[in-house]
């Protein structure tokens, strides 16, 4: 399977799922999941610039660009890797917020299902993706980004779904959705910079980073 097919795979994954994690997180009162569904909407337009950019850097050199666009998927992968990094920020904010303000009720059963849904989507969307090597070092930088925002995904889903069971089980400990959506926001947060780290090197060296 073709890097252009893998993203739009993964990018109808993550609009199949924005719908009912936003539906979900307000009925439930649950930050974690309107986190979740507001992760994967920005991942379906982070996605299209992924789109965008493997599609310019096989354009043809011209005149004016003799060399062509080797690095427009390097470039792509720092406008992803800076938007997961805003978000996760967002998010951490929120969740703070929310604890300091105290968390109100959350119902825990439609957290789990609709979490738990997405967790499993997202990781098979992980899958798809990393067949291709993007995940070892020196990979293609953009599909690195997309990578893991997609394992960020998965991850995510994860903790918000047993979040949901525990607070369902115990009927309380409403400020377990607080935090791991806090928990999981600074762990990707980590590693988006990491990774602009990486990218920042690769533009300066201005040598595309490929697969």
């Amino acid at each position: 399977m073709t890097r252009t097919r893998r993203l739009t795979v993964v990018l109808i994954l993550n609009l199949a799922l924005v719908a009912g994690l936003l539906v979900v997180g307000i009925s439930a009162n649950s930050l974690g999941v309107l986190a979740e569904g507001a992760d994967y909407l920005a991942d379906a337009a982070a996605i299209g610039v992924s789109l965008f950019a493997v599609r310019v850097s096989k354009l043809a050199p011209t005149p004016q660009r003799p060399q062509g666009y080797p690095m427009a998927t390097t470039w792509a992968a720092g406008v992803n890797a800076g938007w997961l990094l805003v978000l996760s920020l967002a998010i951490l904010v929120g969740a703070v917020g929310r604890l300091l303000t105290g968390t109100s009720e959350v119902h825990g059963l439609p957290v789990l299902i609709v979490s738990g849904i997405a967790a499993v989507v997202m990781f098979a969307g992980a899958l798809i993706l990393s067949g291709d090597g993007s995940n070892k070092a020196g990979g293609d930088l953009n599909m690195r980004a997309v990578l893991l925002d997609t394992a960020g995904d998965a991850a995510a889903a994860a903790g918000v779904a047993v979040a949901g069971a525990v607070i369902y089980v115990t009927k309380g400990l409403y400020w377990l959705d607080p935090v791991v959506a806090a928990i999981i926001a600074a762990v990707v947060g980590y590693h988006a910079v990491r990774l602009l780290i990486e990218i920042f090197q690769a533009l300066r060296a201005h040598v595309p980073v490929r697969g």
